[in-house]
């Protein structure tokens, strides 16, 4: 590999070569990108996978999640109910401070 002076270069030749530098550096990830993919590829299909079986993600994804079945309710509003997960609903904590024991609430 020939040895360039950088000292010795202007600053528009600096800046062109920083560009030529960029461009065969993408290229030169692109072209590892491909062999490996060519790689990944051939392998998988030694082995008898497919890409896409191999790729697909499992799992549930980012859905919601499960729905919990409600454990407490406030007896002055039945709508009014707590899975007992998470934050304490403003009813409980309120019949909470004035006494009450949270299995009073239990459905």
């Amino acid at each position: 590999m020939a040895s360039i002076n950088l000292n010795k270069m202007s600053l528009k030749d600096l800046l062109a070569l920083q560009e030529d530098l960029e461009q065969a550096i993408a290229n030169a990830q692109l072209r590892e990108k491909q062999e490996v993919l060519s790689q990944m590829e051939a392998l998988a299909q030694e082995r008898g996978f497919s890409m896409n079986e191999l790729i697909t993600p499992r799992g549930r994804g980012k859905g919601k999640g499960s729905v919990s079945a409600a454990k407490y309710a406030n007896p002055d509003n039945r709508a009014e109910t707590w899975t007992g997960r998470g934050r304490k609903p403003n009813w409980l904590v309120d019949k909470l401070k004035k006494g009450a024991k949270i299995d009073d609430f239990a459905i």
